[in-house]
């Protein structure tokens, strides 16, 4: 009988799961400061799981739900560190060097993705690439990179997943931010956060889950793209077979944003659009609905601020029409949107000025979210009136008032009148408005600027930040 017992005993102590974490909840993370925090993960069924830390009194303890699922929530303090956390059930797991700070997600396609460093055709490195590399030792910004990996279910955890455009598969571990660790991380993201750092003198936590050569649809749960009518890409999603390497509607959201939803973010930063340009018409719905599905989906009103695609000469469209539904994009409340329009390469999809790509997005988080009086937008259109055989142009963020990068006249404004034919116009600038005209047009009715897929216009507010492109008409 005692034999028996023993047995059943060293059978059910082997069986008896360990408590599991997912990736994201690791050592070195920076976890989002003053906040309510999930820590969370996976035991048996019916087991309880104690969580403590270094800097409350009391321990949180959990049963686990029939699925074996548990999650606590802790309240973190002021930024700093380094703190530790045990989590402890059947075994103990002691997390250290946790930081609090600011956390933020950088997601899109391969402008976000581009690294540091050159690693293929397709990414040859931003500039000044081996300079920056040098010089990124920062103990207190955090990477951590979700791998590439595209899922036909909503996932739990994130995985490595695949390697692509020559960037290694991800670690899935957080790592202090140094030249052993930067080269292959998302370098807008990057760059973004060593700005906010610089500003804000906390540790940055920088959550890369980007993926090149990819659709928005891709990005948008399910109920996102139902919501839209978007039936043959539902079906793809569902029916299509699970491939790691498939960029396939709605998967890339299952397999590397569904997995951080319980993770406390403070905004996300998005780089995306070049892969939608021949859908342009669809976008704005397309992409305020996803950007609301990803709010829903970690019940936070983050801020959201992203990159207007930049000048390429693209082919059998025009990408102005892109650019355009980002821009009308703003109308959604928490949403930012950095302008490229100086700053691209007409022969080179990939421009390699990312550390302004980051500033300017940071403008937006450190006047928006960190009261910092910065201006952080170049002049946006908003309004005209015609008259006199005239355009007046007025625009916001335009305080300081208008100009020019290069000192000349304001150039790639075209102007029409009833008959919808466009000329080349001139544009004098008066303060904080523009004058527009043309001598063909007696009696313009609309105005468009840069509206082309690689023009590089000049217009500038004070500060030197872009205008983006526009028109004023709907035809």
């Amino acid at each position: 009988m005692k034999y028996w017992l023993l047995i059943f005993l060293l059978f059910t102590h082997t069986c008896a799961a360990d408590v599991i974490l997912p990736k994201i909840i690791g050592s070195g993370m920076v976890l989002q400061r003053d906040s309510e925090v999930s820590i969370w993960g996976w035991a048996d069924a019916g087991e309880e799981v104690a969580v403590s830390t270094d800097w409350l009194d009391e321990a949180s303890s959990v049963t686990t739900d029939a699925d074996g699922n548990w999650q606590v929530r802790l309240q973190t303090v002021e930024a700093g560190g380094p703190h530790t956390i045990t989590v402890s059930g059947i075994n103990t797991i002691t997390l250290d060097d946790i930081l609090f700070g600011e956390v933020w997600i950088g997601s899109g396609q391969s402008n976000m993705e581009m690294p540091l460093v050159e690693v293929s055709d397709a990414y040859t490195g931003i500039r000044d690439a081996v300079r920056e590399v040098e010089q990124a030792t920062f103990p207190e910004i955090r990477l951590f990179q979700v791998g590439n990996f595209s899922s036909q279910e909503p996932l739990e955890d994130v995985e490595s997943g695949i390697a692509m455009y020559g960037i290694p598969v991800a670690a899935c571990t957080w790592q202090r931010c140094s030249p052993d660790t930067v080269p292959y991380i998302a370098s807008t993201a990057y760059f973004f956060g060593r700005e906010l750092y610089s500003e804000l003198g906390v540790p940055i936590g920088v959550i890369d889950s980007s993926w090149g050569g990819t659709s928005a649809e891709a990005w948008t749960p399910a109920e996102g793209l139902k919501s839209l009518g978007y039936t043959e890409q539902l079906r793809q999603a569902k029916e299509l077979p699970q491939k790691a390497d498939e960029k396939i509607p709605t998967r890339l959201y299952n397999g590397m944003i569904h997995p951080l939803r319980r993770y406390t973010i403070k905004g996300v930063v998005w780089y995306q659009g070049e892969g939608n340009t021949s859908r342009a018409a669809k976008y704005r719905d397309l992409f305020s609905t996803m950007i609301q599905q990803w709010r829903r989906a970690f019940q936070s009103d983050f801020p959201f601020y992203f990159v207007q695609i930049s000048p390429f000469s693209y082919e059998g469209v025009n990408a102005a029409y892109l650019r355009e539904a980002q821009l009308e994009t703003l109308s959604l409340p928490g949403t930012g949107m950095a302008v490229t329009m100086d700053i691209g390469n007409v022969t080179d999809i990939h421009p390699k000025n990312k550390q302004e790509v980051g500033r300017r997005l940071a403008l937006w988080a450190l006047a928006k979210n960190y009261s910092r009086p910065n201006v952080y937008s170049g002049p946006n259109f908003r309004s005209a009136m015609f008259q006199d055989g005239q355009a007046r142009l007025r625009f916001d963020y335009a305080d300081s008032g208008l100009m020019t990068s290069d000192g000349k006249a304001p150039g790639h404004f075209e102007i029409a009148g009833v008959d919808q034919h466009f000329h080349p116009a001139t544009a004098v600038i008066n303060g904080s408005e523009l004058i527009i005209s043309a001598e063909q047009v007696s009696e313009p009715k609309a105005v468009r600027y840069a509206f082309t897929s690689n023009a590089q216009p000049n217009l500038i507010n004070g500060e030197g930040l872009p205008a983006s492109s526009f028109r004023t008409d709907r035809w």
